[in-house]
C-alpha cells in the first residue's frame, strides 16, 4: 500500500485543502493551520522545507491583513482580492501534490519533492518557495484579480500603488526572518557583513515582483488567447522551476 503524500498529518491537510478561502482572514488561518501541520511532517519536521516557506509566508500575508485592517492601502478590495487569488494558487498546487497530480506545477514540485528529505537548509527552502509563488503564480493572479474587478494591470495606478506597497512589508520584514533562518556560522557573517545582506535582499524581492507585474500584463493582453496564455505559463513554470532547484542545490547552502 502507498504511503499517503503527507503521512500522519495526511487527513488533516487533505480536510484544510478542501476548503477555500474568501477573505484574507481566512488565508491566514489557513496557513496557521497548515505550518502546524507541517512541522509534524516526518522525517523532518520542524525542518520540513515547505514549512520554511509557509512560515515566511504566513508573516507577510498577517503583514497584509494588519496593512488593510489599518487602511494602509488606496485600494483595499484590490489588494484583498489579490491575496485571496495568490494564496488559492499555492493551495491549489498544494492539492495537485496531494492526489499526486502530474498538473502539479514544476516550480512548486522541485520544493515539495524535498519534504522527504534530503534535509534542506532553512534560507534556500523559504527561498525556493519565494520563488515559485512570485515566479510563478504571481502574474496568473495578478490577471485573475484585474479581471474579476474589470480593471487591468496599469502602471501608476492606485492598484500599482498597493502592489509596491507590499514591497515595503518585505522590506520590514526580511532582517528578522532571514536572520531566524540562519545557523550560528553565518550570524556571525551576517553582523559582519552590517546592513548590506538585508538590503541587497529586498532589492531582490523588488526586482522580481516588479518582473511578475510585468509578466501580468504581458499575459493580460494574451488573456483571450489560449495558446499563447499556456505557452506564457509553460514559460514561466519552466523558468521558476529551473531557478528552484539551482536553490535547493548544494550552491544554495551557499544563501545567507
Amino acid at each position: 500500500m502507498t504511503e499517503p503524500v503527507w503521512g500522519p498529518v495526511h487527513r488533516d491537510i487533505v480536510d484544510l485543502l478542501a476548503d477555500h478561502p474568501a477573505d484574507v482572514p481566512a488565508v491566514v488561518d489557513h496557513l496557521t493551520k497548515l505550518q502546524d501541520m507541517l512541522v509534524r511532517l516526518p522525517p523532518l519536521e520542524e525542518s520540513c522545507p515547505l514549512a520554511d516557506f509557509n512560515k515566511l509566508y504566513l508573516t507577510i500575508t498577517s503583514s497584509v491583513l494588519d496593512g488593510l485592517y489599518d487602511d494602509r492601502f488606496v485600494d483595499p478590495v484590490f489588494l484583498s482580492r489579490l491575496d485571496v487569488e495568490f494564496a488559492a494558487r499555492y493551495f491549489d498546487a498544494l492539492r495537485l501534490w496531494t492526489d499526486s497530480s502530474p498538473g502539479t506545477p514544476k516550480a512548486w514540485s522541485c520544493l515539495f519533492e524535498r519534504m522527504r528529505g534530503p534535509d534542506a537548509r532553512p534560507l534556500p527552502s523559504a527561498a525556493a518557495g519565494v520563488n515559485a509563488h512570485i515566479n510563478f503564480d504571481l502574474p496568473f493572479a495578478l490577471v485573475t484579480t484585474f479581471d474579476h474587478l474589470e480593471s487591468e494591470p496599469v502602471d501608476g495606478s492606485d492598484q500599482h500603488h498597493d502592489y509596491l506597497e507590499i514591497n515595503n512589508i518585505f522590506a520590514d520584514k526580511i532582517p528578522g526572518l532571514r536572520r531566524g533562518y540562519l545557523e550560528r556560522w553565518q550570524l556571525l557573517i551576517d553582523m559582519l557583513n552590517g546592513d548590506i545582506d538585508d538590503w541587497y535582499q529586498g532589492e531582490l524581492v523588488e526586482y522580481t515582483r516588479d518582473v511578475a507585474w510585468r509578466n501580468a500584463q504581458k499575459i493580460w493582453r494574451c488573456r483571450h488567447d489560449p495558446d499563447a496564455r499556456e505557452c506564457e505559463r509553460t514559460r514561466l513554470d519552466d523558468n521558476a522551476a529551473a531557478l528552484g532547484r539551482l536553490l535547493l542545490s548544494p550552491l544554495g547552502a551557499f544563501l545567507q
